[in-house]
């Protein structure tokens, strides 16, 4: 039976297999579901055993576990390392789902459900596509799983663990699903992500909330100054204005814009699909180069005083911010985080104190695309679209690329079948139909490429 024939004649199993880990509500940002995140693990777990991988263990880490499994059909053979992440991004606001979010539903050829792309949809098409090879004796390559519960909330466990099983997750490409294509006519890969500075910022002004008629225009009201030091970080071309944030910045070469600038992209329907009137960004670059190539800086959340029920004339005691800064290759998210801390902390006016506090950080990466993976890639695409796929660069940060190329030396490959519009990390998170079983479809014939090139 050829693998087309397989899948198939499964489709409707792949769907409720996917459903099954989709129920789960494994929120790894949450400890109130630490019983769902570990569930969810166990569920992996099983899944893999079914589908003929062996040695399938979960590794106790830290925090929850890495599920671990491989099948090693000949150690001559090239080794590819699959990476995905189990957990999930909450789900709240619930309110504002059209369905239950761990309930999966099919809409208009969509799954709709948290983790439906964000990766439970994405990483399970290899756990189907590597079931296929088995069951049609069509595996090429030697295959490992790595499958980790921490990625929402960084992957800080994710190191340590690469660093004490490096021979046992030796391989020769990593082959992840975490990002997208252009569009379901229009293949893409990802051959460049940017990297992560995410802080949380205290501004504190007097020791009690105070009343607004008694102390305020006396005393400094630490909401109007955050909100005053957050407009100062860019400047009237949105350029950031934090001294030293572009020093290391790799400026793009102008062949590589041209390419990007032949990227399929309408603006209009862009600001249509998201009900806005005019774009924002950096004066000087395009909307795909704002998302692409160039540093960001945004504020994720804001909050303090009184946000109850009716009024309450209240000058808070403190304000707080989350902020996230989107880095470029040659960025390094330490020396980001240090210049962000010395300048807030610099333009607070005397009359607050400011705490900054570092969350998490991940660097930026840039693969190439005359590697034997990414020919692979191509290829594998070229035969499931029908056309050859467009190398672009993600918006998005994936910290544990780079960590895989500084811990166990080995380059990845970025073969996602997501859409921008696939609201991840929103309500109504959704997963094509099309775009799942296109994957499960499309990771044998990288297989299959990959151990050609490599003979």
């Amino acid at each position: 039976m050829s693998t087309l024939s397989y899948i198939e004649s499964n489709r409707e199993r792949f769907l409720e297999e996917l459903f099954q880990l989709l129920r789960i509500p494994s929120i790894s940002a949450d400890s109130a579901f630490a019983g769902d995140v570990r569930k969810c693990a166990e569920s992996v777990a099983e899944f893999l055993t079914k589908a003929g991988a062996e040695n399938v263990v979960l590794e106790e880490t830290a925090g929850y576990p890495i599920v671990y499994g491989e099948k090693i059909i000949d150690p001559s053979l090239p080794t590819v390392l699959v990476y995905g992440h189990y957990d999930v991004q909450p789900s709240v606001p619930n309110e504002l789902w059209h369905t239950p979010p761990f309930e999966p539903t099919i809409k208009d050829g969509k799954i709709y459900a948290r983790g439906a792309c964000d990766d439970k949809g994405q990483f399970f098409m290899h756990v189907k596509a590597f079931e296929t090879m088995m069951q049609t004796q069509s595996l090429t390559c030697n295959v490992k799983f790595m499958i980790e519960g921490e990625e929402e909330v960084g992957s800080s466990n994710l190191g340590t663990y690469c660093r004490n099983n490096k021979e046992k997750l030796k391989a020769d490409v990593i082959l992840i699903s975490d990002t997208g294509i252009l569009a379901n006519d229009i293949p893409s890969i990802d051959v460049g992500l940017r990297g992560l500075s995410y802080v949380e910022v205290e501004v504190t002004g007097p020791n009690i909330d105070l009343h607004s008629g008694v102390y305020g225009g006396a005393v400094a009201n630490p909401i109007n100054v955050l909100c005053t030091m957050i407009a100062s970080l860019h400047d009237e071309n949105r350029h950031i204005t934090i001294p030293g944030f572009y020093d290391d910045v790799l400026e793009v070469s102008v062949e590589d814009r041209d390419s990007l600038a032949r990227i399929p992209f309408d603006l209009e329907e862009y600001k249509k699909h998201l009900d806005i009137d005019d774009v924002l960004g950096e004066k000087g670059f395009s909307t795909i180069e704002r998302t692409g190539i160039r540093p960001t800086l945004d504020v994720n959340g804001i909050w303090g005083g009184y946000i109850g029920e009716g009024a309450k004339t209240v000058l808070p005691s403190k304000a707080f911010a989350k902020i996230s800064m989107r880095l470029v290759p040659n960025q390094s998210s330490d020396k980001i985080t240090e210049l962000f801390q010395k300048h807030f902390e610099s333009i607070a006016p005397a009359s607050v104190k400011v705490k900054v506090s570092p969350h998490h950080g991940g660097e930026p990466v840039l693969t190439p695309t005359n590697s034997v993976p990414f020919k692979a890639a191509s290829l594998a695409m070229l035969d499931t679209f029908g056309v050859e796929p467009i190398a672009t660069r993600g918006g998005g940060s994936i910290p544990i690329v780079a960590l895989f190329e500084k811990e166990l030396q080995t380059k990845t490959v970025l073969m996602g079948f997501g859409l921008d519009t696939d609201a991840i990390h929103s309500p109504n998170e959704h997963y094509g139909v099309f775009n799942y079983f296109k994957g499960i479809e499309t990771i044998p014939r990288f297989f299959h490429h990959f151990a050609e090139l490599n003979k």
